[in-house]
């Protein structure tokens, strides 16, 4: 295959939504029409043993939650789809933001009977900077929620977006029959069917047709069209220039737990979608055509297989192909490297692969060499630019209840910070180490993991600071005063760059204001410019 026709093939995108929107089983039902998977797991039902695909972690298992991102992949009308479905909770939104840099589109779930929440709005907030083009689908239509043109008029209020319906829900709740397809013209019902995909599927080309009030029955079908008549006269054509450019939305309705809408979906989806896009870095744009090979780490996961204590870096092809066992440019600790097994995903599953090409995400097995934000070449020094970590909103420090498993520890801390679910800042005297997350359940995670994936026995105590600031300075003399007075809210991060761990918001303008010289830095884009 040649290379231009590979790279049009790919289509890379992130699932994205509010906690129990429904995110995760819609992606479980991309895979099913895929032909990815022969029957679905059922997420969060305790008589069903069975998880969701995609949730592999042990403790999403038992929480029914996405915690980390997981990558699949699937061909599908010509097409190679490769899947990022995201972590939902708010308390891991910056692994959500991460994942975001290595997508070229999105789909974001809504539910109809909770509209846009405050996460929604947050993570389109995201994709609105990004300008990254967004298909929404607004899910469990099966059961009772918002009127459809309510909702609409929601997402353009919260999300300052236009919107274009492209299906249009027949029913809600226990009348709901079913979409028909606005792109395509044509009417499909499905029959509720959570594992497999239901085969009675009617097509109505025209809905003036009489046999639609056969179908569906002459209410419905009344109403139907006269919605139909209201879209066309309210919302412009669907132009794919605008959707590509991020300034408008096609809308799709259905069940993802019931298969109804998700084939529409799909479908328009393989038509409409961008083929991988090109990425900045930090000398010039690098475009998908061009041959010589670069991408980025925007991911490392430890442990994926339990049974292997492996870690793997997550890289996103920007350009070029990429050759198994060829040597490429790590540009950061400027040496060369190969990789004898480089990986696709279907979830936890993994399978070696002999080349990839932009817009695939392929798995590295890593010793350690990879952190967040990487840069492999052919040899080209670059560095493509990313998305920065940001202060901490919790502190807690991590606390060794068994001394002989002090090595376990520090290996599992080193490690799941790399991943990049927490920051970690290292206070003397003592080696005192301080974790810094956006939310509690981080804690949760983070300890069930390094008890259960190092065997190493520990606990979080809470600390009571306000804020973690990255400092820098032109005036060594006032630097070295600062931590001469500040030594007991001082830290290292974990690149050894220096931390004021302020503990309350008067304190911080007050070392502002003492120290003109100082610069506190609450995100750590400094360490990108550098």
């Amino acid at each position: 295959m040649r290379f231009t026709e590979a790279t049009e093939k790919r289509r890379t995108f992130g699932i994205i939504s509010h906690p129990d929107a429904g995110k995760t089983t819609l992606t479980e039902k991309l895979l099913l029409f895929g032909g990815a998977i022969q029957t679905a797991g059922a997420v969060k039902n305790n008589k069903i043993k069975k998880s969701a695909t995609s949730d592999f972690m042990e403790i999403e298992k038992q929480r029914g939650i996405s915690v980390a991102t997981s990558v699949m992949a699937f061909a599908y009308n010509g097409k190679q789809i490769n899947i990022l479905d995201t972590p939902g909770h708010k308390d891991f939104a910056e692994d959500t933001f991460r994942t975001l840099t290595a997508v070229d589109s999105v789909i974001l779930v809504i539910d109809c009977a909770n509209g846009v929440e405050a996460q929604t709005e947050r993570l389109m907030e995201v994709c609105r900077m990004r300008k990254t083009p967004v298909i929404i689908f607004i899910n469990k239509m099966d059961r009772d929620g918002k009127e459809a043109f309510d909702l609409l008029d929601e997402l353009e209020a919260k999300l300052s977006i236009k919107v274009r319906p492209l299906t249009w829900p027949i029913g809600m709740g226990d009348r709901f029959q079913g979409v028909y397809n606005i792109y395509q013209q044509s009417l499909n019902l499905f029959s509720a069917n959570k594992t497999k995909i239901a085969e009675d599927v009617v097509s109505i080309a025209d809905t003036s047709d009489p046999a639609l009030d056969q179908i569906i029955g002459e209410a419905p079908a009344t109403e139907l069209r006269e919605e139909l008549d209201m879209i066309e006269g309210v919302y412009d054509a669907f132009d794919r220039n605008t959707y590509l450019s991020g300034d408008v939305a096609p809308v799709f309705f259905g069940s993802a737990v019931n298969n109804f809408g998700v084939k529409e979906l799909l479908d328009t989806f393989c038509e409409i979608s961008p083929s991988p896009q090109g990425r900045e870095s930090d000398t010039r744009v690098v475009n998908p055509e061009d041959e010589r090979f670069s991408g980025f780490v925007f991911k490392i996961h430890a442990n994926l297989d339990p049974k292997h204590r492996d870690r793997i870096a997550f890289l996103r092809i920007v350009s070029g192909r990429f050759e198994r066992n060829k040597f490429y440019h790590h540009v950061r600790l400027g040496k060369d490297m190969k990789f004898p097994n480089p990986t696709s995903f279907m979830a936890q599953d993994k399978s070696v692969i002999d080349d990839a090409y932009p817009g695939d995400v392929i798995g590295l097995y890593d010793t350690g060499s990879f952190k967040i934000g990487d840069t492999l070449t052919t040899g080209e020094k670059m560095l493509f630019k990313g998305i920065p970590s940001f202060s901490p909103e919790i502190f807690q420090e991590l606390e060794n209840l068994d001394p002989l498993k002090s090595k376990q520890l520090e290996k599992g801390i080193r490690q799941l910070i790399d991943e990049g679910v927490a920051q970690l800042f290292i206070q003397q005297p003592g080696n005192r180490k301080i974790v810094g997350t956006v939310g509690q359940l981080q804690f949760e995670v983070i300890n069930y993991r390094l008890i259960h994936e190092y065997g190493a026995n520990c606990r979080f105590v809470p600390r009571n600071y306000f804020k973690a600031c990255w400092i820098t300075s032109t005036n060594p003399e006032q630097l070295a005063n600062f931590q001469r007075a500040k030594s007991n809210y001082l830290a290292l991060d974990k690149d050894e760059n220096l931390v004021f761990l302020a503990e309350t918001p008067f304190l911080l303008q007050m070392a502002e204001q003492d120290y003109p010289d100082l610069t506190f830095h609450q995100t750590s884009a400094f360490k990108l410019e550098a």
